[in-house]
């Protein structure tokens, strides 16, 4: 069923992430993945910060966010549309809100687009 899979595929990154999982991460990425957030610099200006896939499953290994999951907390995880081919999703997690466009690949679903930001604190 797609909708699980779509999930699972989420889960994979967002879990594999707080658990420092970089095979879950990679799992879950397509190789041509563009995270992205928009930040501001100290004197005002903003920028579009990129990561690839390469750079996500190396700062899962060195384990980022390892440990910072709250005991009991559950990542949430809503699948907000989906078709034959293409899926949205959005997680709330501790520190982040992610926007995460999936793709129906020959290995499965994919991540190939994420638009995050932090969760206020």
């Amino acid at each position: 069923d797609d909708h699980a899979a779509i999930e699972a595929t989420v889960r994979d990154y967002v879990d594999g992430w707080y658990a420092g999982d970089a095979e879950r991460m990679e799992r879950a990425l397509h190789p041509d993945l563009a995270k992205r957030s928009m930040r501001t610099l100290p004197n005002g200006s903003e920028y579009l910060d990129t990561a690839s896939a390469s750079n996500m499953v190396a700062y899962t290994t060195m384990g980022f966010s390892k440990g910072k999951l709250p005991e009991g907390y559950v990542n949430q995880v809503t699948i907000l549309e989906t078709t034959e081919k293409m899926a949205m999703a959005k997680s709330i997690a501790p520190e982040f809100i992610d926007y995460i466009h999936l793709a129906k690949t020959a290995e499965g679903w994919k991540i190939v687009n994420v638009l995050w930001e932090p969760v206020e604190q």
